[in-house]
């Protein structure tokens, strides 16, 4: 079947018992066997559950990997992914990573002695500068959360494995409908699922895929073993967004280009982040990579004062963290995202207090459009 298909579908699976073709939710903690020496398949829920199994299942196949395995939020996912890392070992990482992640590395894997540097995913010398002896992982966001910043993940996969590396490729913001990176060189591909697969901003999620058979079974214990695997009614929930994920994703893009040309034009508006530009520094490498550019964008406006009156102003768009929503949301990162991110290294980035972000939604493009028109007037 074709990805359109895929995602309505998924394995294609119907309940054995009743033939519904909807995933049941299995809304139970434990399991009856059979006899002391045979077993139904599944023995306890933290370990495994038919409805976050197929949900895994689904997800492995969009991605064209072989495991798939859910975690109750992105950041779950994340410190699984981490977990990976003993102390002494060492990861590079995108100097404009989500603002969570950095976090996580700052507050709790710093603590476990693993070393981490910070480096510019578009910058492919400073990448290969960055590899020691003992650099374990090289984790990418592309596009980057906020700054839109985009990582050629074929060649970043070449320079992890001359040193024995895993590389490690965030595909939140594009989603298997536009961008596989496993099929581009890297190990572990993971999302917040909570943003565009979910895509209703009605339940939290994290998902990893992988194909090589070591780190499926380093994720299979992970998930048994942390208990941070995703519970059968948001496994559901994350299942029925993903059914529409083709749709919705052709919607943001269309919608995505249009606001920002027009941002492009507005007078109070002084940058626009958006990889659909052809003048972008990764448009090339995008449009290699990837089927789209998605449905984010950043942009930094000309004062302070003009930053308070959109976010004062807006009236069907919604300021609100979080993105990949079928409403259209801003976010100002400097208090909410990346509020755990050092001034200086937001300041290089790009991360100013007259900067902000825009999950751009599936609503008609004119009413997007005019109502930043309103605000920003």
């Amino acid at each position: 079947m074709k990805f359109d298909s895929q995602v309505v579908h998924g394995t294609g699976k119907c309940d054995p018992a009743t033939g519904s073709i909807c995933v049941p939710i299995y809304q139970t903690t434990t399991y009856k066997h059979p006899s002391l020496s045979e077993s139904c398949g599944y023995d306890y829920s933290r370990i495994q559950n038919p409805t976050r199994q197929a949900l895994e299942e689904t997800i492995a196949m969009l991605e064209e990997g072989t495991h798939g395995f859910a975690y109750t939020t992105g950041l779950a996912a994340d410190m699984a992914v981490f977990s990976l890392l003993s102390a002494g070992d060492h990861a590079v990482i995108s100097d404009d990573v989500y603002g969570g992640t950095y976090r996580m590395i700052e507050k709790i894997w710093s603590r476990y002695k693993v070393e981490f540097t910070f480096v510019d995913p578009g910058n492919l010398d400073a990448i290969e500068a960055a590899m020691r002896p003992n650099t374990k992982l090289v984790f990418v966001e592309t596009p980057t959360n906020p700054t839109m910043k985009v990582a050629d993940i074929a060649a970043i996969a070449k320079i992890a494995k001359a040193h024995g590396a895993y590389t490690v490729v965030d595909n939140t913001f594009l989603t298997p409908y536009l961008q596989k990176p496993l099929n581009l060189g890297a190990d572990i591909v993971l999302h917040s699922a909570t943003k565009f697969l979910g895509g209703h901003h009605d339940t939290m999620a994290g998902l990893i895929v992988v194909k090589d058979p070591e780190l499926a079974e380093h994720f299979k214990l992970m998930v048994g073993t942390e208990g941070a695997g995703l519970a059968p009614l948001d496994s559901w929930l994350i299942l029925r967004g993903i059914k529409t994920l083709a749709l919705r994703m052709q919607r943001h893009e269309e919608n995505t280009r249009k606001v920002a040309e027009w941002l492009r034009n507005h007078p109070r508006v002084e940058k626009v982040y958006y990889v659909g530009f052809p003048d972008h520094p990764g448009y090339e490498i995008s449009s290699r990579q990837a089927s789209g550019f998605g449905g984010m964008l950043s942009f930094t406006v000309d004062s302070v004062e003009t930053v308070h009156r959109v976010i004062e102003n807006v009236k069907m768009i919604m300021f609100a963290e979080s993105l990949g929503g079928t409403e259209t949301l801003i976010t100002y990162p400097l208090t909410q995202t990346h509020a755990s991110v050092p001034e200086e290294a937001r300041l290089k980035l790009g991360i100013t207090d007259r900067f902000m972000r825009l999950s751009v939604g599936i609503e008609d493009v004119q009413d997007i459009i005019d109502d930043l028109a309103q605000a920003l007037n």
